[in-house]
């Protein structure tokens, strides 16, 4: 009994505590929904939900180590997402035509599409992170901009003699018998749907595992003293920028990651839906979990997508009621007073749960 107490101790520990909750909250959702889908207990607008809910938990998830953790404003998540979305169809339909299992498929498209983002984000950050503050979030905000305009001009074919790109249509140069995977305006065609919800768990967990291990490393320490004082981390050797570098690249690639996901996992979809609206929202979400609090970021992210869905009975006031919720929640967060109740609660639960075991 004294060793399980122990055990108990170290795993609820203020080091541990956090990175503890996140993967049980992700578990348990997993075990909950996965059993109402099961027993038929689930809409349908709820079930479509799961693997775009989970795309955009691993974006929010990205952002939130840029803003959290490193300190800088980046608007840019959205043309990330674009990048792996695309090029991840690409890679799908590649692997697709000489590789018979779906999951094997979407792990390769899901490494293919956060490759392609990450060596985007390097070679935007290299410029780009000698800004800072507004600066920094207005150039972000521009290259998602430019990343759309791009692809809503790219064509991409494939046929017998392989991939064929193109920012005209004409000069694609496709076989008769060889198929378009991007149309342009007309948006990328998936050769079959493969992401799943378990698939998005998965990827939200390795999402925590990276940055929880991030953060808590050598190099997480550095991340984390270029947010506090620029100034006195590189006074004292650390290398601000290679840092803010490898931060960026990590959230490009998951954000990138995510986008893939959230392609394949329809039959066709748009550059337009990666706008900097959908840069915006995710700010939104981060902001609202929480800067540097991956479980209220997951939490945030999740309410906030179904919400409009639950409100749909009210018509068009349900718009009204989220932005009401939106402002109630951030009133509360903000209120000294609620926030100490709530953290001697969960003292209360923390203790609870360690003299149970």
């Amino acid at each position: 009994m004294e060793k399980v107490k122990q055990f108990m101790q170290t795993i609820f520990s203020a080091k541990n505590r956090k990175r503890v909750i996140s993967y049980l909250l992700v578990l348990v959702t997993y075990i909950i929904i996965q059993s109402a889908i099961v027993s038929g207990n689930i809409s349908n607008t709820i079930k479509n939900l799961l693997i775009p809910t989970c795309a955009y938990i691993v974006a929010a998830l990205a952002l939130n180590l840029l803003v959290g953790y490193l300190g800088d404003l980046c608007l840019g998540q959205a043309g990330f997402m674009s990048v792996g979305a695309f090029f991840g169809t690409v890679a799908a339909a590649v692997f697709a035509s000489f590789i018979p299992n779906k999951a094997v498929v979407l792990m390769l498209a899901l490494l293919f599409g956060g490759i392609c983002s990450g060596i985007c984000g390097a070679l935007i950050g290299i410029p780009v992170l000698k800004l800072q503050g507004d600066y920094l979030a207005i150039v972000t905000l521009a290259f998602c901009q430019i990343i759309k305009t791009l692809l809503l001009n790219l064509y991409v074919g494939m046929d017998s003699k392989g991939l064929h790109f193109a920012f005209i249509e004409d000069t694609t140069n496709l076989e008769a018998s060889g198929t378009m995977i991007i149309k342009g305006a007309i948006g990328a065609n998936v050769p079959s749907k493969l992401s799943t919800f378990t698939a998005g768990i998965i990827l939200i967990l390795i999402t925590l595992t990276i940055i929880y291990n991030l953060i808590d490393s050598k190099q997480g320490r550095a991340i984390m003293a270029c947010r506090d004082n620029k100034i006195a981390a590189s006074s004292v050797g650390v290398s601000t920028t290679n840092y803010k570098l490898l931060a960026f690249v990590i959230s490009a690639a998951l954000a990138g990651m995510a986008g893939a996901l959230y392609g394949l996992s329809f039959s066709s979809f748009k550059a337009t839906k990666f706008d900097f609206n959908l840069s915006i929202l995710i700010l939104v979400y981060v902001v609202l979990g929480g800067l540097g609090n991956m479980t209220g970021t997951m939490i945030s992210t999740a309410l906030l997508l179904v919400l409009p869905e639950a409100l749909r009975q009210f018509n068009d006031y349900r718009m009204i009621i989220y932005s009401v919720v939106l402002i109630a929640v951030m009133l509360i967060s903000n209120n000294v007073t609620i926030m100490s109740y709530l953290n001697k609660f969960k003292e209360k639960l923390r203790s609870l749960v360690v003299r149970k075991g």
